[in-house]
């Protein structure tokens, strides 16, 4: 009798082994054949298991999700003391996980699962929660959704164009310029109080980010639209003030 412990234990395996192959030697040494001998099982098993090729790539990217939130968690700090410096943290594992571990880094990225969706959005729940902070102290210099961007992106960029270097002229000079160039982009040198800024856009943006997701006194109609106020408040800044 096949129990749910024995099940879990042999998509574990074979999961763990898809891994280690795919980091050895790439995508295409993920076959079907290949990691059925490298769990010590039979290849209809995956079949069986995962439907095919592309489902196991699939649990390959939730096991690299859960890895990644794993790291990111144990370094997350709910109150810190420089959400600057916090910002630059989070960036960095980001960054040294890609870095670190391209292929897996490539296949989480790729995959388009519901597991695996749900696990890039508790990451981006993460660094949502770092930007929020940034605002409410006063520290952004751009919409907390552009911050986002920008951060999302230049720590892509950074790892594909260090993967795309060839290894004798890689700098790790790079990824240093390209993480201050993200901060100079989202934060300030010294944080604003929103009433010395002239315009209202430090204001909406700090406020927006201390308001609660449940709160009692405005109904949800009214949380929307004071929520979508802001935004355009925040928006309304023109060129960034230094």
């Amino acid at each position: 009798m096949v129990t749910r412990d024995s099940t879990d234990s042999s998509r574990r395996r074979i999961v763990e082994a898809a891994v280690e192959l795919l980091e050895n030697g790439g995508p295409d040494a993920v076959s079907t054949r290949a990691v059925a001998a490298a769990a010590g099982m039979q290849p209809p098993a995956i079949y069986r298991l995962f439907g095919d090729k592309e489902g196991l790539l699939e649990a390959v990217a939730e096991h690299g999700y859960a890895q990644f939130l794993e790291r990111k968690r144990a370094q997350l700090d709910p109150a810190p003391q420089d959400p600057v410096q916090e910002l630059r943290r989070g960036w960095d594992i980001v960054v040294e996980f890609g870095v670190s571990r391209p292929e897996l880094f490539a296949v989480m990225n790729r995959a388009t699962g519901r597991e695996s969706d749900a696990a890039h959005r508790a990451g981006l729940e993460i660094l949502h929660g770092r930007v929020r902070r940034l605002a409410a102290g006063g520290w952004l210099r751009v919409d907390e959704e552009l911050a986002a961007q920008i951060i999302q992106a230049t720590g892509q960029g950074a790892v594909t164009t260090w993967h795309s270097t060839p290894a004798d002229r890689r700098n790790p000079a790079l990824l240093a310029v390209l993480r201050e160039s993200m901060v100079a982009a989202v934060t300030r040198a010294e944080p604003t109080v929103p009433a010395a800024e002239s315009g209202p856009a430090a204001a909406a943006r700090a406020l927006r980010a201390a308001l609660p997701d449940d709160a009692d006194v405005l109904s949800d109609a009214e949380q929307h639209l004071l929520r979508e106020w802001l935004t355009r408040l925040a928006a309304d800044s023109g060129a960034p003030h230094s």
